[in-house]
């Protein structure tokens, strides 16, 4: 790819400040060279993320014929024991449940309130039916019930079972048989038939034998639907979790080998379609990638309670699956609104991790998954440099080709809106659209148009295919003269998209550079003419860059820069070379689902068809 167009220099030096990269006025050359040895690290070009392949387990003939026999239809007594009887439905061991739920949500269980999202509702006052007028995560957490994690993290098992109970016996008396509805979509019913075998002591451990016996009717029943319609999920990772709820039933119910054989294969299958060789999802959600992690955690505790070790391949996939999840950390230790996720909190994420008992580091270069990180210092920069993931794999798919992300320290400076996934919570259902589009995110914005078509249900459409990408470790010049690599050192990332070449013949160039010290992001959007649109006349854009939450702004007097205080007491400076900087209303989406008022600065204007520049820098002062 071609050199960094030059920049003017916007900053104001102040006395005792790291040293800035040296700029060009007015003609245009390279920001910086890289150091020739060794030579820049290049990223292919990406079309479209590439899918994993993960094969079944070796198997036995015997055992082969048994799963064929099982997948037709054949009962599994009848392949397990051929004249014996039935055996009287059971679990066969107790299973440890990992440490996955969030107190607050349990204690307000107890208390008499689903709290999701921000948002309680009384237990009363749900409507548990299978048709019952719930939003999304209302549905999961009810019909799911995900919400077992949260109740055995709050309390001793003693002081929950009650509340279980009350629950649970709400749900089965409008659930009593398999049906129609949320609460028997695939994913809805591997999440609750899978929590129920990991948490049975929770909901089985009181002495109403008849509510036991119904319960153990209802898990060999699921698992029993699951098997005929497991592949109906609407994507790979509903799919997956029908698949885990499958092979758990098979390890801890009576004849359970023939179905744990099915689901196995079928499992690693769906596995292998969901994750890319890098280990991300193919939604490109950080939601879904800690929801795959999470699955296989709650698999694995299964696996031991029957003290049976799971196939390898599915340790190598659950090994697979963290580190991409790290790339998205920031300073705080919270991940980065992406894909539709909210700012998922520290808390959340050591107790995934942890439970997962794999001990990683993040990936600087995810490259199939898209993300780019940058540790440099205190400093954490994430950068979104792939297309959006494909139709049939997006949740929540966002238009955020070329947005990034900036922390520094514990304190996040430059974020995206987020939490699309979360609607239905205090996040209203109206603005779900809107937290997935291009102005949502810290990118640049075209003709006020998405830079990839969002449509409803989460899906997207037509937009950005390719993403050009090449990062490099720069060596800088300082007081000691060229080349002398006095002046420190910095990554510099250049990415471009092709989302706007179709309708305006234009494509968007980003070029970020982060000192290693992490003091200053200088970065850069160009306007590219490209394709066999005319090129002549103007045309709007604006650069937006969402700030974080309790960075209080204020403008500069020349209306080219700005201030940035952040909450841990330090400074930055905000310059433009292009455009008037305005300060507008934004808002942020934590990871408990609540909607924060946060400010946004935007470089906005009219530009020529032909092509055009827009140099800015973010500095820490002093």
């Amino acid at each position: 790819m071609s050199g960094v167009a030059a920049m003017s220099d916007p900053a104001a030096q102040d006395d005792g400040a790291a040293p800035v990269l040296p700029l060009a006025t007015d003609r245009a050359e390279p920001l910086a060279q890289p150091d020739p040895t060794p030579p820049g690290e290049l990223v292919e070009p990406g079309r479209a993320l590439v899918l994993a392949d993960f094969a079944p387990p070796a198997l036995s003939p015997h055992e082969r014929i048994v799963r064929l026999a099982y997948r037709l239809g054949v009962p599994a007594t009848l392949l397990t024991s051929p004249m014996g009887k039935a055996p009287k439905t059971r679990l066969l061991a107790t299973v440890e449940a990992p440490d996955l739920g969030e107190r607050a949500a349990g204690v307000a269980l107890r208390a008499g309130h689903f709290l999701v999202h921000g948002v309680k509702a009384p237990i009363g006052e749900i409507d548990f039916a299978p048709g019952g007028r719930l939003t999304p995560p209302f549905e999961r957490v009810v019909h799911g019930f995900t919400w077992l994690d949260d109740l055995a993290c709050c309390a001793p098992r003693e002081q929950c079972l009650g509340t279980a109970e009350r629950v649970l016996k709400a749900w089965l008396a409008a659930n009593p048989a398999p049906g129609k509805g949320a609460a028997w979509q695939v994913e809805n019913a591997g999440l609750r038939l899978l929590g129920w075998i990991v948490h049975a002591p929770l909901l089985l451990a009181g002495g109403d034998r008849k509510l036991r016996g119904k319960v153990l009717a209802q898990m060999e029943q699921t698992a029993r639907l699951l098997d005929k319609k497991v592949t109906r999920g609407p994507d790979r990772l509903a799919e997956a979790t029908g698949w885990a709820a499958i092979v758990a039933a098979g390890l801890l119910l009576p004849d359970g080998k023939p179905r744990r054989l099915y689901g196995e294969a079928g499992l690693l299958r769906a596995l292998g379609e969901l994750v890319a060789e890098d280990g991300g999802v193919l939604s490109r959600s950080p939601l879904a990638q800690l929801a795959a992690i999470d699955l296989l955690t709650r698999l694995n505790a299964c696996y031991r309670a029957v003290r049976r070790d799971p196939p390898d391949a599915l340790g190598a996939m659950h090994a697979l699956l963290v580190p991409p999840l790290l790339t998205l950390v920031h300073g705080d230790g919270g991940l980065g609104s992406w894909q539709g996720a909210g700012a998922v909190s520290a808390d959340r994420v050591a107790a995934s991790i942890g439970a997962s008992t794999i001990r990683t580091r993040p990936l600087r270069d995810v490259r199939q998954w898209g993300y780019q990180r940058v540790a440099a210092g205190p400093a954490v920069l994430q950068f979104d440099t792939a297309p959006p993931p494909l139709p049939r794999h997006a949740r929540h798919g966002c238009a955020s080709s070329l947005a990034f992300e900036l922390s520094h320290g514990a304190c996040r400076v430059i974020v995206n809106c987020g939490g699309a996934a979360l609607a239905g919570g205090q996040v209203p259902l109206r603005i779900e659209q809107g937290l997935r589009a291009t102005a949502a995110h810290s990118t640049l914005v075209l003709d006020d148009t998405n830079s990839t078509s969002i449509l409803l249900n989460g899906k997207i459409g037509g937009g950005v295919s390719e993403v050009e990408l090449d990062r490099r470790q720069l060596t800088l010049d300082g007081p000691g003269g060229a080349g002398t690599g006095s002046g420190g050192g910095a990554t510099r990332i250049e990415a471009s998209h092709d989302g706007y070449v179709a309708r305006y013949g234009i494509a968007h160039r980003r070029i970020l550079i982060l000192r290693d010290d992490g003091s200053e992001l200088r970065g850069e959007d160009l306007l590219v003419p490209a394709g066999k649109r005319a090129r002549r006349g103007m045309i709007g854009y604006a650069i937006r860059f969402h700030v974080g939450p309790g960075v209080e702004l204020g403008l500069a007097d020349d209306g080219k820069g700005a201030g940035l205080a952040l909450p841990d007491g330090s400074y930055w400076q905000f310059r433009a070379g292009e455009g008037e900087i305005t300060i507008e209303e934004s808002l942020w989406v934590d990871g408990d689902g609540r909607p924060q008022p946060i400010q946004q600065l935007v470089i906005q204007g009219m530009t020529a068809r032909s092509g055009a520049s827009f140099p800015w820098l973010l500095k820490k002062m002093g």
